[in-house]
């Protein structure tokens, strides 16, 4: 035990030798040739060194936020009983307190340095109008009985509710004044107006942004819509709803089109994937042909990102969560 002491010092001892020599060497005002420099030291301290930040040439510093938060803007999230809208949503992502839909006064225990408040683009704004009692709306029969099925509450409201949110994945269903662009106009201005007040660079971003609602077949092929830009180039654009299409292809379409016109930059994250059926990382397009690499490239371009996990609909979570413990007891077999 000693004698391997005595030649660990002496390794040491060596290795000190061999760093120093040169320094000595210069100290004494004999040439410079051999002093350490960063060749030198790679062949004396093999990697990793002590110090654990020497060499990184990656961001390290994370920030926290939300890419995919809904307010009363949204069809269903107002259908099911949200009041608050992006004001609040901004507010509450920013540390401040604020009241809940339910009556409650709520509030992180930290802010988050970001948010993006996607509502869906498809009938974008109609339920707050519906509950405020829009006269314009409410000229049509169909949505004044919406309206006031809502009103009453209970049952009646739930039914309402749903009825409300399965028009996103059929808008065959949905009214005509939903759909006006003009009428989606007088909420995306005062929406995206609100994340330009809320931005305080170096403090907290507020992403303009939406989200385009595929659902065909029942299979959700969403994506959250993401602008690096400021209320004067996405003022610009409009929502891109899945009532024009529900193939990706186009809403790529639109993406390059809004940055050919404004100089702008934006991006779409798939979101939802894991209730898509297997059709968000399918092997084939939309309309079921086989991926090519332009498609591949594409998708590269205005994809760069994608959810790592989103939470399933309870009804369908329920069904993976049986189907996994069937899987768990078989394997355990």
């Amino acid at each position: 035990m000693c004698l391997r002491r005595s030649r660990g010092a002496l390794a040491l001892l060596a290795t000190v030798g061999l760093v120093l020599t040169p320094m000595v060497a210069a100290q004494e005002g004999h040439s410079d040739s051999g002093t350490l420099d960063k060749e030198t030291a790679g062949q004396v301290f093999k990697k990793p060194g002590y110090s654990p930040y020497a060499g990184r040439s990656f961001p390290t510093r994370v920030f926290w936020g939300d890419t995919h938060l809904h307010t009363a803007i949204s069809l269903d999230a107002g259908a099911v009983g949200c009041r608050l809208g992006p004001e609040q949503a901004y507010r509450f992502a920013r540390g401040e307190e604020v009241i809940a839909s339910g009556g409650q006064p709520a509030q992180l225990s930290r802010p988050l340095d970001f948010l993006v408040v996607s509502d869906h683009a498809e009938a974008f704004g109609s339920m707050v109008e519906v509950m405020k009692g829009n006269p314009t709306l409410m000229a049509n029969p169909a949505i004044k009985r919406l309206h006031d099925m809502i009103k009453e509450g209970g049952d009646t409201a739930f039914k309402a509710a749903w009825e409300l949110v399965g028009m996103i994945a059929d808008s065959s269903k949905m009214p005509a004044e939903f759909k006006d662009p003009a009428f989606v106009r007088t909420v995306w201005e005062p929406y995206i107006k609100t994340a330009e007040r809320f931005n305080e660079p170096g403090k907290f971003t507020a992403f303009i942004g939406y989200e385009w609602t595929s659902m065909p077949g029942g299979d959700n092929l969403h994506r959250v819509v993401i602008f690096r830009d400021a209320a004067d180039k996405a003022i610009q654009t409009l929502p891109f709803s899945a009532i024009d299409s529900e193939n990706v292809e186009d809403l790529w379409k639109v993406l390059a089109a809004y940055e050919e016109k404004t100089g702008g930059r934006v991006l779409a994250i798939p979101h939802n994937g894991n209730v898509s059926g297997g059709r968000m990382f399918a092997l084939v397009d939309f309309m079921g042909n086989p991926l090519t690499r332009k498609y591949a490239d594409t998708r590269a371009r205005w994809e760069p990102l994608v959810e790592e996990i989103q939470l399933a609909h309870p009804a369908k979570t329920k069904a993976i969560a049986s189907a996994r413990i069937k899987t768990d007891r078989i394997d355990k077999r």
